[in-house]
């Protein structure tokens, strides 16, 4: 009887040794193929690695689980593929399209959780007061979040116009300037209505009331803005370069506003940006240059920031009907009733 007790404790002894031995072994094997390759990754058609020791990948849309965890094996990524497919299988949910960027030793457990979570990177993009959309596109290519093309065919979108209730034929000066955060490939649609979004947003702030203009006056302040933006220099002169611009309309006189010039040269006639204007550019035949054209130019001619729209919106009433650059190192103008006082102002200063 005691033989038989002592036979069964010793193969319950084996059996627990064995169960540890098993349970240490399959530890240790979950262990090494959770770990990262040691020998770093490897940049594949589809996985870019970066100088900061990061890796890109993109998982597409519908993508399956079997076809990432391919590509992630090619990049060295992971130690094995069936590894990947097994974590899959136990821990069963979808990988979300997008743009990922995360550190070449991830282990695999990170990888799916970072896949599953999309929690994508996001890319910061700073837009400048003044933009014109293409300056905006060329931005937007360069920064791989959307291509110039689809942001300006978004940008003249007609549904997404009249959604927008904007009087004009694209976006120019309706899209605002400011630090956006983006993933990469992102859709050209959401990227303007982010931008569109801002901008009514900004107004709020600035206590300006679209309901209480109609569409076409709207347009035209805006349109006022967008040229008060490339004028100014010094904020205070904002408001005060609108209550000339105004008085000029009123008046019949032509605007003539240099930066309606430079915007013939460099976005109609896409020539470089001018140092200096001379007399011969004043004579471009368009319907933006206002030395040639009584009125506003058909549509604004960049994104105005805060200041101009203020100063637009609520410009500062005034007798003069000129001004002109006295110091270009600081900005400051020279405004003038007469036009004799502006000839002469600019004589002061060539002297």
């Amino acid at each position: 009887m005691n033989y038989i007790v002592r036979t069964i404790c010793k193969v319950c002894a084996w059996i627990l040794g064995s169960l540890f031995v098993l349970a240490g072994s399959a530890a240790a094997l979950i262990f090494y193929m959770n770990a990262a390759p040691q020998d770093g990754a490897k940049t594949t058609s589809t996985v870019t690695s970066l100088d900061t020791g990061e890796v890109r990948l993109e998982v597409r849309e519908g993508e399956s689980a079997s076809s990432v965890g391919m590509r992630l094996e090619e990049a060295n990524l992971i130690k094995q593929y069936y590894a990947w497919q097994l974590l899959c299988h136990l821990r069963p949910a979808y990988l979300q399209a997008g743009m990922y960027q995360f550190k070449e030793k991830c282990s695999l457990i990170e990888l799916h959780t970072l896949f599953t979570s999309g929690q994508q990177i996001l890319l910061s993009i700073t837009i400048p007061e003044g933009s014109t959309l293409k300056k905006t596109a060329m931005l937007l290519e360069k920064d791989d979040i959307c291509t110039a093309e689809d942001f300006l065919a978004a940008a003249r979108n007609d549904k997404l116009l009249h959604e927008y209730h904007i009087y004009g034929n694209s976006f120019e000066g309706f899209l605002y300037p400011d630090t956006y955060y983006f993933t990469v490939h992102y859709p050209a649609n959401l990227v303007v209505r982010t931008m569109a979004d801002t901008f009514y947003r900004r107004l709020k702030t600035l206590d300006i009331d679209v309901t209480a203009y109609s569409a076409e006056d709207f347009y035209a302040k805006v349109t006022l803005a967008s040229i008060i933006e490339r004028e100014y220099r010094i904020e205070d002169e904002a408001p005060l370069m609108a209550g000339v611009f105004l008085r000029r309309l009123k008046t019949g006189m032509r605007l003539e506003s240099c930066a309606t010039v430079v915007y013939v040269m460099t976005e109609l006639l896409n020539q470089p940006h001018p140092k200096k204007i001379f007399h011969r550019d004043l004579e471009l035949e368009s319907p933006y240059n206002t030395y040639m054209h009584r009125g506003l130019p058909p549509s604004p001619i960049a994104a105005p920031g805060a200041i101009a729209l203020q100063a637009a919106f609520f410009p500062t009433e005034t007798d003069y009907l000129f001004f002109r650059i006295i110091d270009p190192s600081a900005g400051r103008h020279y405004f003038s009733k007469t036009f004799d006082d502006h000839i002469k102002a600019g004589a002061l200063f060539i002297k």
